[in-house]
């Protein structure tokens, strides 16, 4: 079971989908050499040294012992590496360390990370901190902290998530009590907090959503607080330990390699905390850091789809079985099962799927980077609208495409020996964690449709209808514009519905639907414009075949979902619900 960096495939997304080299213009120190060279050594780095700790760690996992989180010895390894080749520190500031190149360039990376995302989610979660001090956190404790979690030498983590308060953040009952030197004493058990514990990094710095005294109820009185795993004194050495300690570990269906922790805060004299900007302004900076990580993991989902999808396509190369299905007769000459018909469609929904998702991301990332590195508030705007879609489309697709990957394996897909399983496995977290998709799919039609009043949702529409003109002129893309016409109409009618809809649970009940129509109509556009890039550059040709199967056989899909969408609500609405679904 092997992995090779698509660095070709990725290069290619980013140019011609992503419209990458519109940061040339608002960053003039990058160049097209700059971004080949990293994308290059980044690739070789993955290949060589990433993606072959990914089954050792599935297969080793991460333990607690006495001393604390154990990660694999191949985990230890490849983190040194990471760190030493400086690649944690590619977006961030150059102020504390950082390079700071564009987000969308380490997305690119990140992607090709994620060949191992059990080892990966400790730098996602360090990079959201990272975005969260910097935002938020007063100069010294930017001064204090930055530089040593940018380099890698520290890692970071959000502790949000407790028993009773999972989705329903404002439910946080972790305390914070004042004292007298301008510090808290933290008490609380957080759960599910990645990388709350391991050995990898000199020390690992909390930042921990809790409660002050007479705090406002809900959302409105949770502050943040930054609490070390280990103190840090002023020259910048570390001291004693910190009051907080790791009590138990998940057991997990995947990622087994990462550890997911149980935390307890001040189980003697209370932890020692920090705040972080005022009391009861902690979710400002905890949604900067989810922001960060709903890309990102989005991004994850991409990465674990490729490698998929690698994989069965290795497998159905190599294993011979039966005759071509249009073999003459008395031809009883055994063929690879690539040759058949049903595997031919399920490879080319792996590798369709794959490439619209990661190109749904890179956008992302540049209209993130135009936001940030030329203050354009529509590209802001653009940035906010595509994050659920990002998120969940992406996740949504790599389930279905590792599932895809088990089935092609046939019975050796059902044993963990081949390997295959276990992408199936790691992949069911990606659509929960960093806020469910139907949680994103309510973001989006709640909080993202209606920015300025529906005029940003409105010009991204009129943006894929500029794309399908632009095919129409290409003879050989025709066929494949006339698709996303059609496709495009059902997102205008279903956007149209979730604006104007006069029942909110109607267009509750109708979100998750709508969410995968967008990124199905996204996808579809994004691979439009890769086959435009195609043929005006000769570069990938097989990319206008992607695209038009696409179009073709999965953005069909968009009737069914806006069928959906607009049908009755009223068997959802049934108040003898739970009797019905016993």
């Amino acid at each position: 079971m092997s992995y090779t960096a698509p660095v070709d495939r990725i290069s290619f997304s980013l140019k011609h989908e992503a419209g990458f080299d519109r940061l040339f213009d608002a960053i003039p120190e990058l160049d097209a050499d700059l971004i080949s060279s990293i994308l290059d050594e980044a690739g070789k780095f993955t290949t060589e040294v990433i993606a072959p700790t990914n089954q050792i760690g599935d297969e080793e996992k991460a333990h607690l012992e006495t001393q604390g989180v154990v990660v694999p010895d191949a985990f230890r390894d490849a983190y040194k590496q990471l760190v030493d080749n400086g690649w944690p520190t590619l977006s961030a500031s150059e102020k504390y360390g950082g390079q700071g190149l564009p987000i969308s360039l380490a997305n690119a990376v990140f992607e090709m990370l994620n060949s191992n995302i059990a080892f990966t989610l400790c730098q996602m979660l360090t990079s959201g901190a990272v975005e969260a001090l910097e935002a938020h956190a007063s100069e010294e404790q930017k001064e204090k902290y930055l530089h040593q979690i940018i380099s890698g030498n520290w890692s970071a983590t959000m502790n949000l998530t407790e028993p009773q308060a999972g989705s329903d953040v404002g439910a946080v009952k972790t305390k914070a009590e004042p004292q007298t030197n301008g510090t808290y004493k933290i008490y609380g058990t957080k759960i599910y907090i990645t990388y709350g514990d391991h050995n990898m990094t000199e020390n690992i710095i909390h930042l921990v959503l809790a409660r002050t005294p007479d705090a406002p109820e809900g959302t409105k009185g949770i502050s943040l607080f930054i609490v070390p795993k280990f103190f840090v004194n002023d020259d910048g050495s570390l001291g004693d330990r910190n009051d907080v300690k790791c009590i138990g570990l998940e057991d997990k269906l995947g990622i087994h390699a990462s550890p997911t922790c149980v935390m307890s805060f001040g189980e003697n004299d209370g932890a020692t905390g920090w705040l972080i900007g005022a009391e009861n302004t902690g979710m400002a900076a905890m949604f900067t850091m989810m922001n960060n990580a709903r890309l990102n993991v989005g991004i994850q989902g991409v990465g674990l789809a490729e490698q998929a999808t690698q994989i069965a396509m290795s497998y159905a190369s190599d294993r011979i079985q039966g005759r071509a299905p249009d073999a003459q007769r008395g031809d009883n000459t055994p063929v690879a099962i690539a040759s058949h018909p049903d595997v031919r469609n399920m490879l080319m929904t792996m590798r369709a799927l794959t490439d619209a998702a990661r190109a749904i991301c890179y956008e992302n990332g540049v209209f993130h980077d135009l936001a940030h590195f030329s203050g354009d508030e529509k590209a802001k705007a653009f940035n906010e609208l595509l994050t659920p879609i990002s998120k969940a489309f992406s996740t949504d697709i790599a389930n279905e495409v590792s599932s895809l990957g088990v089935q092609i394996h046939g019975g050796m897909g059902f044993v963990e020996e081949t390997g295959i399983a276990q992408f199936a496995r790691d992949a069911k977290i990606l659509p929960i964690y960093e806020g469910t998709n139907g949680i994103q799919a309510i973001d989006l039609i709640n909080r993202k449709l209606p920015l300025a009043n529906g005029a940003i949702i409105s010009e991204y529409l009129d943006q894929i209808e500029e794309t399908i003109i632009q095919c129409a002129r290409e003879e050989t893309l025709k066929e494949l514009s006339s698709a996303l016409k059609n496709g495009l109409a059902d997102l205008r009618v279903a956007t149209d519905f979730m604006l104007t809809h006069p029942d909110k649970l109607d267009r509750l009940y109708g979100a998750t639907d709508y969410l995968t129509l967008f990124g199905l109509v996204a996808g579809g556009h994004y691979l439009a414009r890769g086959a435009l890039g195609t043929m005006k550059t000769n570069e990938m040709m097989h990319k206008v075949k992607t695209a038009s199967f696409f179009m073709d056989r999965l953005l069909p899909r968009t009737k069914g979902h806006l069928a959906s969408i607009l049908s009755t609500k009223e068997h959802l609405e049934n108040e003898e619900i739970f009797q019905i679904v016993g």
